[in-house]
């Protein structure tokens, strides 16, 4: 395969790796195929040309785990993961955390630009008087086991708000689609409080409109019997930058799962709930449990040599570090990990496990061995240690995930619904079975 050269000047270099043509001869019969190259892709479906007769179904291309097909175009979220690069609409993530809100973000994902102040102010209006749910949800949640996980509570129950919202199934209503967006990221933070009091037999707090949006969160959590909850500043700030960082990801598995379920057609609370289902898995949303669990384990500094030649044995795992995007330090990493501090501090509390971790990072980030096979931390690297501090139970930390997901995957299930190319999603198989085989008579088996 050779791609066409489009010229020579230094100007023309990025059309030339961008666009053109592929060059394909096909060995089996000797034909030859130009292939367009669009934005350095190809359109699988070009290789349906590609027969050995008219009989063959043609030429599929075969990718486990979609590792390198794109399923969309996209405007919402840029990485370049060799150069550990994340942009929401082409403002860097740095940026985001640094001068704006999580709901400010949110806004940007989904109405494409940083609203005005008036925007603003609508936008923030709106979620917050929309933060209650409906009552019947505290019954539903009541049906469920004090020991029941945070995160089947939280799926079960957004997959619920379908049934209480059925007009949501008109998605072609503009109208709509705003109001799911607005109600899914105000009452995502209720339904998880919720969640998580329900483990603890405490009492559900409603949702305080005088608060912030991470404020009214952890008023939710943690309000006792004191008349009005006052959230630490720093923690509603931290929390606010958790859930920046945590707003939109690109096409990872969870956001795949919501435009699958939503080329479907289906309403938002479903497709919402599809990647819900999909965080649920430890190889997504569980990631910084299995770190500090990891942490744990290893137990104390003196251990990390230790532990490090376990690793590099195959017999333990560098949990928090490396990612499929990423062959650099995750932007977001070393963010979360200016916010460490500051949260044990307000918390009061000496983490344990701060001290393994940081040296941990040392130590595996001056060994070749790690470095060559680009291990750098990543966002679950240093998370898990700040909702730790908070108080949060291991097993609601994948319902913090979820929470700031919202926004991204609303916004991308709004996104799929304007593309032209939208199709259902329908991949293909390659067959592996026997064929034509002779149905055998239970009294022959």
């Amino acid at each position: 395969m050779t791609q066409e050269p489009q010229g020579r000047s230094d100007s023309a270099a990025s059309t030339v790796q961008k666009d053109g043509t592929l060059s394909v001869t096909d060995n089996r019969t000797g034909r030859n195929y130009d292939i367009e190259i669009k934005d350095g892709t190809v359109r699988a479906m070009d290789f349906r040309q590609i027969k050995v007769d008219e009989d063959d179904f043609g030429l599929m291309t075969y990718d486990p785990g979609y590792t390198n097909t794109a399923s969309c175009r996209s405007a919402i979220t840029y990485i370049d993961g060799e150069r550990g690069i994340l942009q929401h609409r082409g403002i860097p993530i740095e940026e985001l955390c640094e001068h704006s809100t999580y709901l400010e973000v949110a806004y940007l994902l989904i109405h494409g630009h940083l609203p005005t102040e008036e925007e603003l102010s609508r936008w923030v209006y709106d979620i917050t008087h929309h933060t209650y749910v409906h009552e019947n949800i505290k019954s539903f949640m009541g049906g469920f086991r004090h020991d029941a996980h945070p995160m089947g509570i939280l799926l079960a129950s957004v997959g619920a708000l379908s049934t209480f919202y059925p007009e949501a199934s008109d998605i072609d209503d503009e109208e709509q689609r705003n109001m799911a967006a607005i109600r899914l990221i105000a009452k995502m933070p209720t339904i998880a409080a919720f969640a998580y009091r329900h483990s603890l037999g405490l009492p559900y707090v409603y949702p305080d409109n005088d608060l912030s949006y991470t404020g009214n969160f952890l008023s939710m959590l943690f309000k006792m019997a004191e008349p009005k909850y006052e959230p630490d500043p720093r923690l509603e700030k931290a929390l606010d930058i958790l859930f920046i960082l945590h707003a939109d990801h690109e096409q990872n598995a969870s956001t795949s799962a919501v435009r699958t379920v939503g080329s479907t057609r289906a309403d938002p609370y479903t497709a919402v709930a599809a990647g819900v289902a999909a965080l649920y898995g430890p190889l997504h949303g569980g990631a910084n449990v299995a770190v500090l669990k990891m942490l744990q384990r290893i137990g104390s500094v003196e251990n990390i040599p230790d532990f490090l030649e376990t690793v590099k044995q195959g017999k333990e795992r560098l949990m928090g570090f490396g990612h499929r995007v990423y062959k650099n330090y995750d932007p977001r990493a070393r963010i979360i990990k200016s916010h460490v501090d500051e949260v044990l501090e307000a918390t009061g509390k000496e983490s344990p496990w701060l001290d393994i971790a940081i040296e941990l990072e040392k130590r595996a980030l001056d060994d070749e061995y790690f470095t060559s096979r680009k291990l750098y931390p990543n966002v679950d690297f240093y998370s898990g240690l700040i909702y730790e501090a908070l108080g949060i139970p291991t097993e609601a930390f994948t319902v913090m995930f979820a929470i700031p997901r919202t926004s991204g995957w609303i916004a991308q299930w709004m996104e799929m619904l304007r593309d032209p190319e939208l199709r259902i999603a329908r991949p293909r198989q390659i067959y592996t079975g026997p064929r034509d085989q002779r149905y055998v008579p239970m009294s022959e088996r």
